[in-house]
């Protein structure tokens, strides 16, 4: 019995510190990807140069640390309650469609002065698709802060589809993210190696999200089980 539980403890603290470690790295990733994003964009030097910058400012910074608020391992504001780090997650998405909406606005205005047809590829169209999701799941969200516009609704079963759908925009944030990494204008400055480390951050990224939300749900199921 005590060799059980012990084998149970080393197991706990081992899954433990994967978690959190999981956590950390992904909260790197995310800066150093968007950093990275901004060294190659360089925002101001021109219209376009906002677009990327805008663009991995809001799908890869912004939303990737909305989300991870709610991690039990790595949350950087893990000691405030739920009703605090649900704001933050809420001004978080505000920032990310801002910055989506912006970077969307740079890029239509850029092929407008430069007469260029607009959203003709599929980084083009996604990309669209995925600010107009972005947009809709955040304004989606005002119910669960103010419970009483949700007449009919229990507050659990909100919870439920706001995490089904956001990991969805988070999954469509991230393939806009990858798809962008194919343009001409990354492909012409980022070869090689470089280019499959650049790919690895979003994808790595939508791995450890998705595993978090996941795991977040499946918990809750066992605890009601």
């Amino acid at each position: 019995m005590a060799v059980n539980n012990i084998e149970s403890e080393s197991e706990a603290r081992i899954y433990g510190f994967t978690r959190r470690a999981s956590a950390v790295l992904t909260h790197f990733i995310c800066i150093v990807f968007s950093l990275f994003i901004a060294l190659m964009s360089r925002p101001g030097t021109s219209l376009f140069s906002w677009h990327p910058f805008l663009m991995t400012l809001a799908f890869s910074f912004f939303m990737t640390e909305a989300v991870l608020i709610f991690s039990p391992h790595g949350s950087p504001i893990k000691g405030f309650s739920h009703k605090t780090k649900s704001r933050v997650h809420w001004i978080l998405q505000c920032l990310c469609v801002s910055c989506a909406v912006l970077g969307l606005a740079a890029i239509f205005s850029n092929k407008h002065l430069n007469s260029k047809p607009h959203f003709t590829s599929w980084h083009g169209l996604l990309g669209l698709l995925t600010v107009c999701v972005v947009a809709l799941q955040s304004l989606a969200a005002v119910p669960l802060i103010y419970h009483s516009l949700a007449k009919g609704w229990s507050l659990a079963k909100l919870k439920r589809y706001h995490a089904a759908s956001g990991l969805i925009t988070y999954l469509l944030g991230s393939m806009s993210l990858l798809l962008g990494l194919c343009s001409a204008w990354f492909t012409a400055s980022v070869k090689d190696y470089n280019w499959y480390l650049s790919a690895l951050c979003p994808a790595v990224s939508a791995l450890m999200i998705m595993n978090q939300v996941t795991s977040a749900y499946m918990a809750k199921k066992r605890l009601k089980a």
